[in-house]
Formats: structure tokens, C-alpha cells, sequence
């Protein structure tokens, strides 16, 4: 009977290991919040101002389950990141800005292209900030969400922000995730990265054009951006290709992909100027479009993690390349 009885508490220790514990309640939470920020030397009347009546938003751990790099194929993805009306229009915007991008570019190491391509998928050129109260969606997050405490760090990053006034006056809106701005860095990005391009003592890159184009050079520079080369570019394949060649895990240099019969797009040879490491990658599989990248493609990825996101920040910069020469 003991042996039993034993074996019944086994069981069901091992069954409360499986069931995950229930969240911790929003108050209690907001409260050891509260606390922890008041340690790191931020205002009481900032945390009174900001965190009072704060309310966890359901929808933004919908939309953290969603996001489009996961849940669409490449050719989807790219069909609305870099669709034709915004490689249009970043022509139009690199020709009228072409001046002050040619300046930033020279300045941190980072071509002009680039520069416009991010400011582009990130914000629709401005266009879409997201209206999202980005405490709040912090905080939801932090709470009960994937990457708790990444996500709460970045809230506390935001309060600090604010309490230091560098915000916009107001209540702050963003994305979902919490990102700001016209370059849609992460609190603790803004705080570290982001410049004061126009000398006004200010780092506003939710309006001020000079701000958001030395941001994200900036940015991109202090992730290892090397401007003597560029993100990569398309190819084809041979039909017998190894698929299992293709992939983030195996780099190998232009010479060794071309004796494996990857071309250029028009049947032309790989560059043999540079004999760059690269990835090919096959987003689609074998009947989808073919890239070669190179380590330009690996710093846009510490940017966002995203393949993706990576393949369409090269393909927006090369089609805004020539309104910029």
C-alpha cells in the first residue's frame, strides 16, 4: 500500500512539472515593478505618472504569436515589405534626401542605401509608427509573455528614457513589441544608439529626419557594418542542387558555390574580384528564389534575427540604389 501511495505522489510531482504555474497576478507584478525601478534611481513622480491605472493589452500577446517573418513564406513576406509602391517611393525619398544620406552614409561607414531600405521596412518611411501605448505593451509582455525578461528590461530602459525626458512629450506609442520611432529601436537601443544628427541637442527619431538617418547608420556601424561589401545578392541554382548546402550553417567562399554551378541571375559567372564567404539561402525551397549573402546579411540580422527581414532590407536597398548616384 505504501509502494502505492508512493508511486501516486510520483505521478503526480511529475504532472505538476508539466503544468505550467499560473501567472503572476498583474498588480503584484506591477508592484515589484514599481519597486525594482524606484532602486534604479527613477522618479517616483515618473512611475506615479506612467505606471498608474497600467493595464496589460491581450492583444498585443495575440499579435507576439503572429508575426509575419514566422507565419508567411518569403514570397508572401516580400510581396508586402517590398512591395513595387515602396520600392517607388523609396526611390522618390532617397533622390529628395540624397544630399544629407550621402553625408551620414560617408560619416559612420554605411552605405545610403541601406539607410533608406531599414527606414523603409521598419516605418514605411514615417508613415507607420504604430499607435500602440509601448508601456503598456512592455508590460504585458514582461508579464506574460515570450522573452519576460528581455522585455521587461526593455520597459524599465523605456521608463528610464522617460524620466531622463529624452521621449516625445506625452504618452509614448510604438509597435506591439515596444519599439520606437521612425527606426523602431527597442528602448535600450534608443538610449544607446540613437544620435543627435542635426546638432539641436535632441535625439528625436520619431520627427526629425537628420536624427533617423544618422540612428540607423549609426546602429548598423556599431553592429559591424562594412561598407566595401553589401548584403548579397540573387542566384540560381543548378535542378540537381543539394539542398542541404543551403542554410545558415554552411559558408563557404564564391569560388566553391560557383564550381557547384551557382550563377547570377542572367547565367553569368559569381563575382571572382572578391571572393567573399557566403550562404546561400533558399527561403522557399528549391522552386523559390536562390540568394547568396554575405557578412553585410549577418550584421543586418543583429538587427532583427529574421532571414526575411535580412533578404528584404537588400532588396529594398538595391532598388533605391540608383535614385542615390
Amino acid at each position: 500500500m505504501r509502494k502505492a501511495y508512493s508511486l501516486t505522489l510520483i505521478v503526480l510531482a511529475l504532472l505538476l512539472q508539466a503544468v505550467p504555474l499560473r501567472a503572476q497576478d498583474f498588480d503584484t507584478w506591477l508592484v515589484q515593478l514599481h519597486s525594482d525601478a524606484r532602486e534604479q534611481g527613477i522618479s517616483e513622480a515618473t512611475l506615479d505618472r506612467v505606471l498608474r491605472n497600467l493595464r496589460p493589452l491581450p492583444y498585443v500577446l495575440a499579435a507576439q504569436g503572429k508575426q509575419p517573418e514566422s507565419t508567411l513564406s518569403w514570397a508572401q513576406y516580400r510581396d508586402r515589405v517590398v512591395s513595387f509602391n515602396r520600392q517607388l517611393r523609396g526611390r522618390e525619398l532617397a533622390a529628395t534626401h540624397a544630399v544629407e544620406l550621402k553625408q551620414v552614409a560617408e560619416r559612420y561607414g554605411v552605405q545610403a542605401r541601406f539607410i533608406v531600405a531599414l527606414w523603409g521596412i521598419e516605418s514605411d518611411f514615417g508613415r507607420n509608427l504604430g499607435d500602440v501605448p509601448t508601456v503598456a505593451a512592455l508590460a504585458t509582455i514582461a508579464h506574460n509573455g515570450r522573452r519576460r525578461s528581455y522585455f521587461r528590461s526593455e520597459l524599465l530602459q523605456l521608463l528610464r528614457a522617460i524620466d531622463d525626458g529624452l521621449t516625445p512629450a506625452g504618452t509614448v506609442t510604438g509597435s506591439w513589441a515596444g519599439a520606437l520611432g521612425q527606426c523602431q529601436f527597442m528602448p535600450s537601443n534608443y538610449r544607446q544608439y540613437a544620435i543627435d544628427g542635426d546638432g539641436d541637442g535632441r535625439r528625436d527619431i520619431w520627427g526629425t529626419r537628420a536624427d533617423i538617418f544618422a540612428s540607423i547608420a549609426h546602429f548598423l556601424s556599431r553592429l559591424g557594418w562594412d561598407d566595401g561589401q553589401t548584403w548579397g545578392r540573387a542566384v540560381q541554382v543548378p535542378a540537381d542542387f543539394d539542398k542541404r548546402l543551403a542554410g545558415l550553417r554552411v559558408r563557404m567562399r564564391l569560388d566553391r558555390w560557383q564550381a557547384l554551378g551557382v550563377r547570377r541571375l542572367d547565367g553569368s559567372n559569381l563575382p571572382s574580384r572578391k571572393d567573399l564567404w557566403s550562404n546561400l539561402l533558399l527561403p522557399d525551397g528549391l522552386r523559390g528564389e536562390a540568394f547568396l549573402v554575405y557578412d553585410d546579411f549577418h550584421t543586418t540580422m543583429r538587427w532583427n534575427r529574421s532571414t526575411h527581414f535580412a533578404l528584404a532590407v537588400g532588396i529594398l536597398a538595391d532598388a533605391v540604389a540608383p535614385a542615390l548616384h
